[in-house]
């Protein structure tokens, strides 16, 4: 063993979008911070579609921004193509999208490792721990190095016991190209004893631009919106040069469900050989013949992999069926009779550890020092395993400094929201992300996540000096309108004397145009200001009424559960309420109240003996 001076304060295994967000933040916080992974060419690597944002996940990746983190920043640098997705529908669901270059992506990302201060990225495989007294004080790599800390964030996403399947014939592997991590994966079961389960996920063929006749499909052109996927002005390198470059839409035929149908013997999905379980949100192409023969073709969508290659990545379209039956697939759509495959697409199983045994700060409840982050927690997409990694980060760069955790609650964030259903909830399949998912969504919308999370963040030391000043100009503009608008004779701000005053209709406040809004530079009302200003008019009743349970939910959080409490003496719980009690430990009331099965009654016997225990503590 090699056995030189390598300390630090935080260490990072997995240089993914939980690891890169995992890093920056904790070298934020000042903890001398390493990073490792096993191929530094790789980092947050876009394996699947290369795409950011969407429904709910927008929302995330503008949270990971307000809170300082470098997922926003640098989908703005590589975006070829940005969208705003269900404008159609109120404000709390629009999310923001964009379609870029996976290149410039992961480039860029590195730019911003490589740029921090405090921060380090070192090429190696882990494999294994090292623990004193039941604490994390380091881990080992493959070439027998010890690198020693304080904490350490694991984000290995789906490279634990990873196998890649492409019909009968499987490799292991983390993703196409890249090895799997065996021993860190046995490290957790064998070593720390840990219960880990298995997921599945997948990706299309990517196939080349001179083979497809795009004038069969329906051409989707970028929008020209006065809109960014960042709130400050601030770039990153390397970047784009182009912003407009088209998506295209698609349908199967008959012929493709013919196909597949033809050859689900040959699917590892249907023969048993992947016992895995997969996304229902995301399912392969094979499961969506199977799950809906009423529908006679499928819609798909062909989006660019980069602005400096032909190849196109095909939504919608994942498959592990044979090579030799993808080719059939694939020429049966109008407009890809003569396509040419560059990269087959497979289904991959990996391990995850569920993610019951972590508390709402990401670290595992048996060992606190430790913290995971990504699809290891059983998560799908590059926006949840970020959020996560911002979170796991700031809390591994705490408990270095001997400073207290930090949550974020479901009013907060969805980054919250998303945590609290891991740490929760039953995790049988990957976790997505849905804006159905929040109670407070009106609250959560992506358009505030600034005004929510920017002071959280520069209080903390997450965000820096110089884009806290940006957010204080905004919140200054906004307030000083608000102040004005009360002052008008209307009544209060409603969105009615908004228009009145602009003389214009609007239904998407995001859309207006903004020649029309004739605003008067002496009141500082720019087109963002105006556009917040409509939104919390227009669902002004609504917020309050949100506000009214928020508080609620308030006073369940500060109604703390101790972490021995002993759930076994408590009378008049079921016994199936019970045991997912004393399987979870809930650390709040509130948080016992989301666990499925424990009834509202339940949650009085508990509220009751929670007294009772508080009471007999003051006496003694």
């Amino acid at each position: 063993m090699n056995r030189y001076n390598y300390n630090y304060d935080v260490i990072v295994a997995g240089g993914g979008h939980a690891g890169a967000e995992a890093a920056h933040a904790s070298a934020r916080l000042g903890a001398k911070t390493l990073l490792i992974t096993m191929n530094l060419d790789h980092i947050s690597q876009m394996s699947c579609n290369p795409a950011i944002g969407g429904i709910a996940k927008g929302h995330v990746v503008r949270e990971i921004d307000a809170l300082g983190g470098i997922m926003a920043k640098v989908t703005e640098a590589a975006t070829l193509q940005f969208r705003i997705l269900n404008r159609g529908k109120g404000p709390a669901v629009w999310s923001p999208r964009a379609q870029c270059d996976k290149l410039t992506f992961q480039q860029a990302v590195k730019y911003e490792l490589e740029n921090s201060e405090n921060l380090l990225i070192h090429q190696a495989e882990v494999e294994s721990f090292i623990l004193r007294n039941n604490k994390f004080v380091g881990l080992t790599t493959q070439f027998g190095d010890e690198f020693y800390s304080k904490s350490i964030v694991l984000t290995p996403g789906t490279f634990l016991h990873g196998i890649l399947h492409y019909g009968d014939k499987s490799y292991p592997g983390g993703r196409a190209g890249d090895f799997a991590s065996n021993k860190l994966a046995n490290a957790l079961q064998k070593q720390l004893g840990l219960k880990l389960g298995r997921l599945k996920t997948g990706t299309p063929q990517r196939i080349m631009a001179d083979s497809i006749d795009f004038t069969q499909m329906v051409r989707q052109y970028s929008e020209e919106i006065e809109e960014n996927f960042c709130f400050f002005n601030e770039k990153t390198y390397p970047h784009t040069g182009r912003k407009d470059l088209n998506c295209f839409l698609v349908k199967t035929s008959k012929k493709t469900a013919e196909i597949v149908n033809e050859n689900l013997d040959k699917s590892p999905i249907y023969q048993g050989k992947i016992k895995a379980t997969g996304t229902r949100y995301c399912p392969s192409f094979e499961d969506k013949i199977v799950r809906f023969p009423h529908h006679e073709t499928h819609t798909l969508h062909l989006e660019p992999e980069g602005e400096f290659t032909k190849e196109y990545y095909i939504n919608g379209f994942s498959t592990s069926l044979p090579v030799k039956v993808q080719w059939e697939m694939l020429r049966s759509i109008p407009g890809l009779e003569k396509a040419e495959i560059s990269r087959y697409a497979y289904a991959i199983e990996y391990d995850c550890v569920f993610p019951n045994q972590l508390d709402r700060s990401l670290s595992l409840k048996k060992f606190e020092n430790l913290f995971l982050a990504g699809q290891i927690n059983g998560t799908s997409g590059y926006e949840e395993a970020g959020g996560q990694g911002l979170i796991a980060g700031l809390n591994a760069a705490r408990y270095s400094a001997g400073k207290s955790k930090v949550e974020l609650g479901r009013d907060t964030a969805y980054i919250g929201v998303m945590i609290d259903d891991l740490v929760t909830k039953d995790i049988i399949e990957p976790y997505r992300l849905f804006t159905s998912r929040a109670e407070y969504r009106l609250h959560l919308r992506q358009d505030c996540a600034d005004l929510r999370l920017c002071r959280f963040a520069y209080d903390l030391g997450l965000l820096p000096e110089s884009k806290f000043r940006q957010f204080k100009q905004y919140e200054d503009k906004l307030n000083g309108a608000k102040k004005i608008w009360s002052q008008e004779k209307y009544e209060g701000i409603t969105l009615e004397s908004i228009l009145k005053k602009y003389k214009g209709k609007i239904n998407a406040p995001y859309l207006f145009p903004p020649e029309k809004l004739n605003l008067d530079p002496d009141n500082n009302i720019d087109r963002r200001v105006f556009r917040q200003l409509a939104i919390q008019a227009h669902y002004k009743g609504y917020l309050e009424r949100e506000k009214i349970e928020i508080q609620r939910l308030g006073n369940m959080e500060n109604m703390k559960l101790p972490e021995d409490f002993d759930y076994a003496e408590v009378k008049g719980l079921r016994n199936e309420s019970r045991d997912k009690l004393i399987k979870i430990r809930p650390t709040t009331i509130a948080q016992a109240s989301r666990i499925d099965g424990v009834t509202p009654a339940e949650l009085t016997i508990l509220r009751i003996y929670l007294k009772k225990l508080q009471k007999y503590t003051n006496e003694d």
